[in-house]
């Protein structure tokens, strides 16, 4: 045990241990195999009540079950937590054959432990006494953080393997995020520049020891990291994106650069600002899988909106559509900033109940929708006003956001299509596209005669009437194609879209106790020019009952309807995504088992 300061320990163990104490009681930050716990006595410690972990990977935690079994708190950071309470899904789920992800996710814990809570990005908790900030630090992985706290007098900075030593990181096999990547060395560089702002006095590294000038040993990695990405040709614009985010398209509207999906920033007289869309920020590459700990939303450029642009508060924020590249971030905003999320009701349940909803590029976790906005009606916020309006094409879920600035019709378009002048469709056909989405979205566009186009991963346009023609001739163009190769009843609108699903099942994802009762709902589609007779048995998975076993009733032409089962885990075992299907009788057709719903038996009564 190495006193460092009166209140403060370092622990040699397969990763550095660091002790804070205040009395005889400690917290622990990062843990290895947990030796630290037959020393505790010689810094005059008796009860450790917390560990906090800078990230997942196994040199940092494999002995956190002796942790949990003597009563210790263990804290993890938000984005990795799946690696931590559910580690063993995680091992199930990891492809493995022919498979090009490099990802480190596999140097992780063997079993699932259980998690107390999560340490969220810039949260600033209090233990023994002693306050710590959570900073995010995406690097050595996806999800890492850095605790700042102020010990002894001393400013530190405990950094986990963002750092090993002056001018040297720990590993730079973790920093390649995808195959051939290069996604964790630029975000390293971004983490220790922002850390560096942040004036530390010494940083305390997982592996390595203290170091005592912060500023010339991230220097120096800095230099080295830019060197490699500019031998690699990467990321060549990093420190100039850092540096300006921002531009303005006009004195009050504003398109963050960082993004893998635009933002937006509309700013009024009063200091306020109004955020269209927000995911994640600052973007140095993506990782390669798609579970939790893949994903990071930060909030890396809001000090430099507020710097240069006078912005006091980030006031509410409102997204095109649902996808998680224009949301991952709405929670963050929430949290930190107080923003409120106004979201069409189009789609409010969406971002609500993520896992209700069988749908691609779903956010993790669900977003509270403070204001629900209905269709074509305006919407005043501070100066100005704003008017949704349905779009439908590259998801069902979408809208288009027209509102007037510095003199000039804008309208977000989200992305509903690709490229500048001339137009590509970006439809998607599990989004629940239409055949005729685009020919509607043209008559749209044309009608509202925006003189700025926003969208959400292509350079703003400045459309001329030749523009708005090409949008009307693609549209109809499209939805030639489909009803020439499609069957009548495969051309439908609306959330069962042109995939053509005859049901879709709500919730898709749900959990229930063993011995519990959910409510499954089965929504129908009659694609026929006449009213039909629907028959629908839902087919449960044994061990569970289903109220009614099936149900009979007639559905308009073109219409849906929705049908109630209640489903009951009478004898189930606690398990992961039992399978449900709606087998579908419409007329005289009998669809078979169309849709399906998963199912979690979670706990036992």
């Amino acid at each position: 045990m190495q006193q460092l300061s009166a209140n403060l320990y370092r622990h040699e163990d397969t990763c550095a241990v660091y002790l804070l104490k205040q009395g005889s009681s400690a917290i622990l930050i990062d843990f290895g195999v947990g030796s630290i716990l037959d020393h505790l006595a010689e810094a005059g410690v008796e009860r450790v009540t917390d560990v906090l972990m800078t990230h997942h990977h196994i040199d940092q935690g494999q002995g956190l079950d002796r942790a949990v079994a003597e009563g210790i708190r263990v804290w993890v950071p938000h984005a990795e937590q799946d690696l931590f309470h559910s580690v063993q899904d995680h091992w199930q789920a990891r492809e493995l054959d022919n498979s090009y992800n490099t990802r480190e996710d596999r140097f992780s814990l063997l079993s699932n432990v259980p998690v107390h809570a999560t340490l969220r990005d810039y949260a600033t908790l209090c233990f023994a006494g002693q306050e710590l900030t959570v900073l995010p630090t995406p690097g050595h992985t996806t999800g890492s953080v850095s605790l700042l706290a102020t010990v002894d007098g001393q400013a530190l900075a405990f950094t986990g393997d963002l750092i090993y030593a002056p001018g040297k990181v720990w590993s730079l096999a973790s920093t390649q995020w995808s195959y051939n990547g290069a996604e964790g060395v630029a975000a390293s560089v971004a983490s220790l520049l922002d850390l560096r702002d942040r004036a530390p006095q010494a940083l305390l590294p997982s592996h390595g020891t203290p170091m005592l000038k912060p500023a010339r040993a991230i220097d120096l990695l800095v230099s080295r990291l830019r060197r490699l990405l500019r031998e690699r040709g990467q990321n060549p614009r990093l420190l100039e994106l850092r540096a300006a985010p921002y531009e303005a398209l006009t004195p009050h509207l504003l398109r963050n650069r960082t993004a893998m999906a635009y933002h937006y920033v509309l700013l009024s007289h009063s200091g306020k600002a109004l955020f269209i869309d927000f995911g994640y920020d600052f973007v140095t590459g993506l990782a390669a899988g798609y579970d939790r700990a893949s994903r990071r939303p930060w909030l890396y450029t809001l000090p430099v909106l507020k710097r240069d642009f006078g912005v006091s508060q980030v006031d509410v924020v409102v997204p095109t559509h649902y996808h998680d590249d224009h949301v991952a971030g709405l929670n963050l905003l929430r949290r930190v900033e107080g923003t409120r999320v106004w979201a069409a009701d189009l789609f409010a349940d969406v971002l609500e109940r993520p896992t209700d909803h069988d749908l691609p590029c779903l956010w993790y976790d669900g977003v509270k929708v403070d204001r629900r906005l209905q269709l074509e009606t305006p919407i005043a916020w501070e100066e100005y006003h704003l008017t949704l309006y349905h779009l439908p094409g590259h998801t069902h879920f979408a809208v288009a956001i027209a509102f007037e600035v510095d003199g000039k019709r804008v309208v977000a378009t989200g992305d509903q299509y690709q490229g500048g002048a001339l137009p590509q469709w970006n439809y998607v056909y599990q989004n629940g596209f239409g055949v005729d989405d685009y020919v509607k979205s043209a008559a749209l566009l044309r009608r509202l005669r925006p003189d700025l186009i926003l969208t959400g991963h292509w350079d703003p346009l400045w459309p001329d009437e030749a523009y708005f023609d090409a949008l009307r001739r693609g549209g109809r163009m499209l939805d030639r194609l489909h009803r020439r190769m499609l069957p009548v009843q495969r051309q439908a609108d609306g959330p069962f879209g042109a995939s053509g699903p005859e049901a879709i099942i709500m919730p898709y994802r749900s959990g229930v106790a063993r011995g519990g009762e959910q409510t499954l709902e089965v929504r129908v589609r009659n694609s026929e020019e006449s009213a039909q007779q629907v028959f629908v048995a839902l087919k449960a998975p044994s061990g569970f009952t289903v109220e009614p076993a099936n149900v009979t009733c007639t559905a308009q032409p073109h219409s849906s309807l929705a049908l109630v089962f209640k489903v009951k885990a009478v004898d189930a075992v606690v398990g992961r995504r039992y399978r449900f299907a709606a087998d579908v009788t419409v007329g005289e057709r009998h669809h078979g088992q169309v849709a399906e719903a998963l199912v979690s038996v979670e706990t036992a009564p």
